[in-house]
């Protein structure tokens, strides 16, 4: 089974559903990527500050798969946000990965404490797509204004914004803010898990408007929200290091939701935000240095 491609702004095609290696131990992310490679997943999302980079280039070069059947994603962390040290960091990332170009390198959060280092390393993303050393770049947990500054002092349009997206917190204006210049919503936590361990609310898969949907298609809770947002328009990357889970979450393609399904999810919206707020990701806080490749 194939998933089906959404086109980015700028003509590069992604797949609909990729996979995440979000808190996938380093030690492991080579066997997992393997794993989400055999169910068929062929986008794989890591970053520079999940520390795992290499375990999903050991897994690529293991994979019989051509290079261009992987479509590859990676962000930069703010601790090398500035645009010389931007590109340095692409260089540490491709090291570890052992590629020589990216088909998505993001940003993974605003630095809103410091906003013109922010604009350099995107400024440094524009650089390597003129390049031809990225296929498409994009932003992670930009929030309306992070959006309209960006605009303001760059000339390419993120060709996606990941974040944090699931039916008890769904960013519509977000979304909308992105779509202006076509940019993709990609959502991180599509399931909700976040919502677990950092919120007292219940997850979505626990909810029973989705519970009661998932029971009439045959399907999992889990896949129903996946086949919400996919039907909604937006790419997601579920994450898992359990092989059943893995092919549970690709699953998705047989089943069509109608309107008055997806509404009823749509009403869930809680605006409960399991993640950090992005204006809280100051370096004072959060940064750390990346090792070198």
């Amino acid at each position: 089974m194939s998933t089906p491609d959404i086109t980015l702004n700028n003509g590069v095609v992604i797949p609909a559903l990729g996979f995440g290696v979000y808190q996938t131990p380093p030690d492991e992310t080579r066997t997992v990527v393997a794993e989400a490679l055999r169910t068929g997943y062929r986008h794989i999302d890591t970053a520079a500050a999940y520390g795992n980079e290499r375990g999903v280039g050991e897994a690529l070069a293991d994979s019989d798969l051509a290079r261009d059947d992987v479509f590859v994603e990676t962000k930069i962390w703010i601790s090398d946000y500035g645009h010389d040290e931007t590109l340095h960091a692409f260089e540490k990332a491709t090291g570890k990965l052992g590629l020589d170009t990216l088909d998505l390198l993001i940003l993974h959060q605003p630095l809103t404490t410091d906003f013109d280092r922010t604009i350099g390393a995107y400024n440094a993303l524009e650089e390597l797509l003129a390049d031809g050393r990225v296929r498409a770049i994009g932003v992670s947990n930009f929030m309306v204004e992070d959006l309209e500054r960006l605009a303001d002092a760059t000339t390419v349009a993120p060709a996606v914004n990941q974040i944090e997206m699931h039916p008890f917190f769904q960013q519509r204006e977000v979304i909308a803010k992105g779509a202006e210049r076509g940019t993709l919503a990609q959502a991180w936590s599509p399931i909700g898990g976040v919502i677990d361990y950092a919120t007292e609310h219940a997850s979505p898969l626990q909810d029973p408007v989705i519970a009661e949907i998932a029971q009439a298609h045959g399907k999992t809770p889990a896949q129903i929200i996946l086949r919400w947002h996919l039907q909604e328009g937006r790419q997601v990357i579920p994450k898992s290091v359990r092989p059943a889970r893995i092919a549970e979450n690709f699953d998705v393609f047989d089943v069509e939701l109608p309107d008055e399904e997806l509404a009823r999810i749509n009403a869930l919206e809680k605006g409960v935000r399991g993640g950090p707020e992005p204006a809280s990701m100051t370096l004072e806080q959060f940064g750390r240095p990346i090792p070198e490749a």
